[in-house]
């Protein structure tokens, strides 16, 4: 997304470093993918605070599609926290090690973050 949008830089990717796994590695935490489109919207649609009455319609319209991408995506994946989305405890070492040998990460974290991106892209596109 960030080449698509003008946003690059290696800062985004550590900004969202403790999103796996949900907030924190905490399970119950919302899934990092949902937080981290929330993050990358309220960029996206940055503007100066100077100009009160445009920053306040950007935050608007990055809450309205954070809105929109969370809801849809929470409809389509059955919710929006990592233990709802993937179902293992990331504070057992074991339990994510078997996790990770599965290849069911590939399937499951990397389907989500597929998905997000493909709504990201459909906002873009209107």
């Amino acid at each position: 997304m960030w080449e698509a949008s003008g946003i690059g830089s290696e800062d985004l990717l550590w900004a969202a470093a403790n999103a796996f796994g949900g907030a924190a590695g905490v399970r119950e935490g919302t899934c990092g993918v949902v937080t981290g489109a929330g993050i990358y919207l309220g960029l996206r649609h940055r503007t100066p605070l100077r100009d009160r009455e445009k920053a306040d319609a950007a935050r608007k319209t990055a809450r309205a599609q954070a809105n929109t991408v969370t809801t849809e995506f929470g409809k389509a994946h059955g919710g929006l926290s990592c233990k709802d989305l993937v179902g293992i405890d990331w504070s057992d070492a074991a339990a994510v090690q078997r996790f990770r040998d599965s290849g069911e990460w590939m399937r499951k974290c990397c389907g989500y973050v597929e998905d997000m991106i493909a709504r990201l892209y459909a906002l873009e596109q209107g």
